[in-house]
């Protein structure tokens, strides 16, 4: 049964805010991870731990999508989890899970596989399952939106890109005027700063959780391009459009140019980093600029502890730590 608010709800909280839980993904398919799925098991299970970290941080409710995946998950987190079993097409929660509002309540949107690329079983009511195991009241929403496409500040503040929320492949009836009506509407936004295009070769048609991240109130963190960076107008056309909206833009190198086994740029992003309450997780792809990473979400985030780690495994998959999470946040 699908439900409409009547009036605008409190935008979510950001994601700095505490959180009293967070889903993680699991992986659990053999036949889409291949080779890569054992060691992306190891990636996520640091990611997990590094979350949880040893108590400090919020609870982290791993997914897995069945009893195989879930004893797997068991003997990696060695505790610091705990494992519920929930079929899942596959492990990007950022966009499939529900988003939790300022009132606690689970926002489902509809969810067609990117844009009809990946039709994978069990994605399209996995938020509204998740949710409802954690005793949500559950809004679903008639129109398609994925988390990932989206990041607020807490403020009624949210930026996206036009590539994806405009995108005749996602709701192809709707203008940008509707669009914003809908945010508003279903989440609380009252502001929407507009990015253009996402990274090169980004599957998700542009998830600006891969472009531009708020970091603060009104503050947006884009990525600086190094030389021979294949989204380096992408940065700068981001960064245009963020000062000219009024937003203070701070800038962090990116991994530049990194090639897959085939030698195919992909869309590799410090960007998809992970705002835990003790800890801010950020992927690393083994390029000169990882230390550099760090270091700038260290000055950002002063009492959190920033890890990195490899996260190329992951990546193989179309994302990093952040596709692969939804917070809970604490209300």
């Amino acid at each position: 049964m699908t439900t409409e608010p009547t009036t605008p709800p409190a935008p979510p909280p950001a994601e700095w805010a505490p959180h009293d839980a967070v889903w993680i993904g699991f992986p659990s398919h053999a036949d889409l991870w291949v080779e890569d799925l054992e060691p992306a098991r190891e990636e996520v299970a640091k990611f997990a731990r590094a979350v949880h970290a040893g108590g400090r941080g919020e609870r982290v409710i791993l997914v897995a999508a069945d009893d195989e995946a879930a004893a797997a998950a068991k003997k990696l987190v060695h505790g610091d989890a705990r494992i519920v079993v929930e079929p899942f097409g596959d492990i990007w929660l950022r966009d499939t899970a529900a988003i939790i509002g300022g009132d606690r309540t689970a926002h489902d949107f509809m969810f067609n596989g990117w844009g009809g690329k990946y039709d994978l079983e069990g994605d399209d009511d996995i938020g509204h399952r998740l949710a409802r195991r954690q005793h949500f009241h559950v809004e679903d929403h008639s129109w398609v939106l994925e988390g990932g496409a989206i990041d607020g500040d807490g403020t009624g503040l949210v930026v996206t890109t036009e590539q994806c929320l405009l995108n005749r492949n996602r709701n192809p009836d709707m203008s940008r005027e509707e669009v914003e009506n809908l945010l508003r509407r279903d989440l609380g936004y009252t502001r929407v700063l507009w990015l253009g295009d996402g990274l090169l070769n980004d599957h998700t048609d542009g998830h600006v959780d891969n472009l531009a991240r708020f970091v603060g109130e009104n503050r947006l963190l884009i990525p600086e391009a190094t030389e021979n960076d294949p989204n380096w107008r992408v940065y700068q056309d981001a960064a245009l459009r963020a000062e000219r909206f009024g937003v203070e833009v701070v800038r962090m190198p990116s991994p530049g140019r990194v090639l897959n086994e085939e030698e195919e740029i992909i869309p590799a992003s410090y960007m998809n980093f992970y705002i835990g309450n003790a800890a801010v997780v950020v992927p690393l792809y083994g390029q000169e600029n990882d230390q550099a990473a760090i270091d700038t979400l260290a000055k950002l985030f002063p009492g959190r502890e920033v890890v990195g780690f490899e996260a190329g495994h992951i990546l193989t998959g179309g994302g990093s730590f952040h596709c692969i999470s939804q917070q809970i946040p604490t209300l």
